[in-house]
């Protein structure tokens, strides 16, 4: 996951709950959806908020982090709300109605999640283990493979394009910190999909670097 830090509500949503001051999510009409799915996507530029795929208008959905049945006075919320790819079986589709205890709405989504050259996810907190099995994030091939091997791909193929061989690994504290600060930044307001998958495999290089010089 990433960091994802929310602004503020589209006017559409604003103008649409002023009206209708006993409304529900359930009531909006394709106008504030919209709205809402859009705004999500350009503060999230363009990554899925759980498994940071890319997505675009056409291939993603409205999420709401704490589900409707659990948090129901929410529902409007946009605050709540975030963009989720429409993968089968994983991410929104997976979320349901269950609690999650570690959300892309937390910084600590960046931290507790550790990725794997092989494209596996560990959770390095019994929250971040959970959120993993709520949301299906490919922690074992058998529980996801599809995302696995996407993830591998497409991660490894960032790093090849900065010159960086995922099986050599890099042992330059500055070159991997310019690495991280590149792929971090957004272009033309976008981010490569799984670049956070990327920038986590790095960080850990770069741990384990500075612990091995400081022991």
């Amino acid at each position: 996951m990433r960091k994802i830090d929310k602004g503020i509500e589209p006017i559409e949503l604003t103008e649409w709950k002023r009206s209708n001051p006993a409304g529900t999510y359930n009531d909006l009409s394709h106008i504030e959806r919209k709205a809402i799915r859009f705004d999500c996507l350009r503060e999230q530029f363009y990554l899925c908020a759980y498994c940071c795929q890319a997505i675009n208008e056409n291939n993603c959905m409205n999420e709401h982090v704490e589900a409707r049945n659990i948090a129901p006075h929410r529902s409007l919320d946009f605050l709540n709300i975030v963009a989720s790819c429409t993968t089968n079986r994983q991410c929104d589709k997976a979320h349901g109605s269950q609690a999650l205890p570690l959300t892309p709405l937390m910084m600590a989504c960046e931290t507790e999640f550790k990725f794997k050259i092989s494209g596996r996810v560990e959770g390095l907190t019994e929250r971040a283990k959970k959120s993993i099995q709520v949301l299906n994030l490919g922690d074992t091939r058998q529980n996801n493979r599809s995302l696995i091997e996407k993830r591998k791909q497409l991660s490894d193929a960032l790093l090849l394009t900065n010159g960086i061989d995922p099986a050599e690994g890099v042992d330059d504290d500055e070159l991997l910190e310019m690495l991280i600060d590149d792929i971090k930044c957004p272009k033309e307001g976008k981010l490569e999909g799984f670049s956070p998958v990327a920038v986590n495999i790095l960080q850990s290089w770069l741990n384990a670097d500075y612990y091995a010089k400081n022991q």
